[in-house]
């Protein structure tokens, strides 16, 4: 009896101790995953909106009479986004797999525990019936050999009745955490089997997206003197912009160096001149890199910064001194940031070009069939300077920005905001 009495209260601490640290682990546990799952989920319904975006302006692509570049560098770019989208789904299912590992390991050891309690319930119950009538039970507390050990033999007897009172509740508790448990895992289960749905779906649209892909560049290839030519276009109105922008950099910098030795500021060589009004919208430029709104309200980069090869014409590189954003016809540019209209100017092959400046630093919005800004005006963030023109012969409606500090050119892509 001393062993039983010794043993049972020994277990119920150690399974008291786990059951209660597990309690007060879980919301911190299950708080993690969600955001987890929140952070993925909400990665997985940008990419999607992308996707859509591009399907609605490859659609429109389509409808021009013939297989164009812009229909292939739209192509390109959805399948980027697709790969992008499976990843998104594949760690979803990853981190699903890892609950309902975990799930699973935590039902098991509920169960285990749920036997073990089951066991020693019975035990006691069985002991309970044994010693059921209050002779047997003044029997015991009389057999005494003195007065301290019948004190401790009634303490026994009501902390044993406790006990046992608290080992049932403690089934009913376990029994039901295990229910919830069981029912977690199965929730997890179902969200598995929709993004493995999903996985298939994203696959089987990306197989049919390579192929369409193959196919373009097929085409595209037997009109490879065309594309030259329009290649040797764009490089022309590319240097044309460059060249404009490197004058306007030079004439400001000249007449910055000029106001500011009329009004007794220190000039540095080389540098343009801030007035310390400039400096600081420069300063404030610089500070949020990363997070500058876009110059579309919708939009995706199609063409990236620096130098790549072309999609289709072989051992021929592109240079690209900004990032080309495409979006919808009729769509409007819009400033990046508070600044003042340096020029606007005309490029063959590059309609208007609207250059904005930020202090050190400039901001350059080409391919504009109309703008509504003039030199010297001065621009907020998120206004309106123009709208976009759209090539009829490819379908392409498209903006070209560039970003510059002195001489040097920035990769746009890293300045501007991530869509949400």
């Amino acid at each position: 009896m001393a062993d039983r009495r010794n043993k049972t209260p020994v277990f119920w601490a150690r399974f008291e101790a786990v059951f209660v640290l597990s309690m007060m682990l879980w919301p911190a546990v299950a708080n993690a995953q969600t955001q987890s799952r929140e952070a993925l989920e909400r990665d997985k319904q940008n990419i999607e909106r992308e996707i859509r975006l591009i399907n609605e302006m490859l659609q429109e692509t389509k409808k021009t009479a013939e297989v164009s570049m812009n229909q292939l560098v739209m192509l390109n770019t959805q399948i980027t986004r697709r790969e992008s989208l499976i990843r998104a789904v594949n760690n979803e299912i990853n981190q699903i797999n890892r609950r309902i590992e975990a799930q699973t390991r935590t039902i098991e050891e509920l169960r285990q525990e749920l036997e073990e309690l089951r066991e020693s319930y019975a035990k006691m119950v069985q002991y309970a019936w044994l010693t059921r009538s209050n002779y047997q039970r003044v029997a015991f507390l009389f057999s005494s050999k003195n007065f301290n050990q019948a004190y401790m033999r009634l303490r026994y007897l009501q902390e044993y009745a406790r006990h046992r009172q608290l080992q049932a509740e403690k089934i009913v508790s376990t029994q039901q955490t295990l229910q919830q448990e069981i029912a977690r895992l199965e929730e997890q289960k179902k969200q598995q089997e929709q993004l493995r749905a999903e996985q298939q779906q994203a696959m089987q649209e990306l197989n049919r997206e390579k192929g369409e892909q193959d196919q373009t560049i097929s085409q595209l290839r037997r009109r490879e003197q065309e594309l030259m030519q329009r290649l040797r276009q764009q490089e022309n109105a590319r240097q044309e912009l460059q060249r404009n922008i490197e004058r306007i950099i030079a004439e400001e910098r000249r007449r910055s160096q000029e106001q500011a030795r009329a009004e007794g500021r220190t000039v540095t060589p080389g540098t343009y001149a801030l007035t310390p009004e400039e400096q600081l919208l420069s300063n404030n430029f610089a500070g949020n890199k990363g997070k500058l709104p876009w110059p579309v309200e919708r939009g995706v980069i199609t063409g990236r910064f620096g130098e790549q090869p072309h999609p289709v014409l072989r051992n021929i590189k592109i240079v690209n001194n900004g990032i080309d954003i495409a979006s919808v016809p009729g769509a409007k540019a819009r400033v990046i940031f508070d600044g003042t209209v340096s020029r606007v100017i005309t490029v063959p092959g590059a309609y208007y070009a609207v250059i904005v400046r930020h202090g050190d630093y400039l901001t350059v919005y080409s391919n504009l069939a109309q703008v509504s800004v003039q030199n010297g005006d001065k621009v907020s963030i998120r206004q309106e300077i123009g709208t976009l023109a759209t090539d009829s012969r490819e379908g392409k409606t498209q903006l070209h920005l560039e970003i510059w500090r002195s001489n040097e050119k920035l990769n746009p892509a890293d300045w501007i905001a991530r869509q949400r």
